[in-house]
């Protein structure tokens, strides 16, 4: 299996640099942090749309965010194990019967897994 190409979108190179009072800089953190944005995407927002006022992403609740942990997990152990029923595949070592059910599975694993994850909070 052949991996996925990055994007073209443009990548950001050109850092941008201020100071802040220590009481702006708190303002401005507690601004980032009740948005829910990282502080770079933040800033972005706030300048290049001249908004003065960003809307505050909803937050994720302790089992979505347990949940996220847990799935980004179980996804790295699928991906290893359709690449190694790739490569087994490849050499010979299984059947075409035995890799159709088990990528048939990988791929019913994942498509519950985008499911579930919606209806937690």
């Amino acid at each position: 299996m052949s991996r996925k190409k990055k994007s073209d979108t443009p990548r950001l190179t050109n850092p941008v640099a201020f100071r802040l009072t220590e009481a702006d800089h708190a303002a401005y953190i507690e601004k980032v942090e009740a948005s829910g944005m990282k502080p770079s995407e933040f800033f972005r927002e706030c300048v290049l749309t001249n908004r003065t006022q960003v809307v505050a992403r909803q937050k994720n609740s302790a089992d979505k965010q347990r949940l996220i942990y847990l799935f980004n997990k179980t996804s790295n152990n699928i991906n290893q194990l359709a690449h190694r029923a790739n490569v087994d595949f490849n050499a010979g070592t299984i059947s075409e019967a035995t890799y159709s059910g088990i990528l048939n599975e990988l791929e019913l694993m994942g498509r519950y897994m985008k499911a579930v994850i919606n209806d937690v909070d």
